[in-house]
């Protein structure tokens, strides 16, 4: 499945935390499950539970303790893992997931003008599926890159409620993720 088409198929994002957020992703509709916890020796089998519920699931490669900062890490992943897909803030990681067939997310937090030329620059190098533009709930940050790049966009961080979503929506998001997990069910 192309990434867009699984944004459109579940455009609200889990993003889980712990394990008791990992267990309620499973009930909710998302299809989508980005994995924002673990390590390396519990990695594998978060992914598997995500996998036997019929879910994507993403691994945010920054987050995992006992994995370096370096491109190997991707390899693990793939190597040892069921996980379809990486996040990361972190480009050559993002670009050795695209290398390996898995679904590269490039995380960016835009914080001011510097930080927005950075992204440009980044999307431009490594060409992710995906990229995930924290915090999310800045529409004039989300219409820019909208009006940069065709790559589908994902808004996350500070995602409150419903407003929220239809917010980042409107100004051309294609998916939300968030934590928040009443919000995985509106």
């Amino acid at each position: 499945m192309k990434a867009l088409e699984l944004l459109e198929a579940s455009p609200v994002i889990a993003a889980v935390k712990d394990d008791e957020g990992l267990k309620r992703s499973f009930q909710s509709e998302c299809q989508v499950v980005f994995i924002l916890y673990g390590n390396i020796c519990t990695m594998a089998d978060i992914v598997r539970q995500i996998k036997e519920q019929g879910k994507t699931a993403v691994v945010h490669a920054d987050l995992m303790t006992g994995l370096s900062q370096k491109e190997i890490a991707v390899d693990f992943i793939r190597q040892n893992t069921l996980a379809d897909g990486i996040i990361s803030t972190k480009p050559l990681l993002v670009k050795r997931a695209a290398e390996l067939g898995l679904l590269a997310i490039q995380r960016t937090f835009i914080i001011d003008s510097m930080a927005m030329n950075t992204t440009k620059k980044q999307i431009d190098a490594f060409r992710p599926d995906l990229i995930e533009v924290m915090p999310g709930i800045m529409p004039r940050v989300l219409k820019e890159i909208r009006a940069y790049t065709k790559i589908p966009i994902i808004a996350g961080g500070l995602i409150a409620d419903k407003k929220d979503i239809l917010a980042a929506f409107d100004a051309g998001a294609d998916a939300i993720s968030t934590t928040k997990e009443e919000l995985w069910f509106v």
